[in-house]
């Protein structure tokens, strides 16, 4: 990571392809970041096959995370990956953040809107 950083890289970013992740997992990653990597700068892509990713955000937002990556509808997957269907839903997010009293600037009825 700290190389990385030194070659001007922004942002180390981990992910767990097939979304077996869970919150415990995260909290003992998220300890195991070296101290060059920043917690806005740690993004784990969690995908929902093990329906865990909501769970696992709430656990990186309480360790200080900032920053996940989502797509609408919960759309993509890993054509590599057996059983990576999909990601974590925009909307889920979203209304998970809303909901832990998380300002995101971001309409929800907006997002739901595209999704469909």
């Amino acid at each position: 990571s700290e190389k990385l950083l030194e070659m001007g890289c922004y942002e180390v970013s981990l992910g767990d392809t097939i979304g077996a992740g869970t919150p415990g997992e995260i909290q003992t990653l998220r300890t195991g970041y070296p101290a060059c990597v920043t917690i806005r700068q740690a993004g784990p892509a969690l995908p929902r096959y093990l329906r865990q990713a909501i769970a696992n955000i709430y656990v990186g937002l309480e360790s200080g995370i900032r920053v996940f990556d989502s797509s609408v509808a919960g759309l993509g997957g890993c054509p590599y990956a057996k059983g990576a269907s999909g990601n974590v839903a925009t909307e889920d997010l979203i209304y998970m953040l809303h909901g832990s009293g998380f300002d995101t600037g971001i309409d929800l009825h907006k997002v739901l809107e595209t999704g469909i």
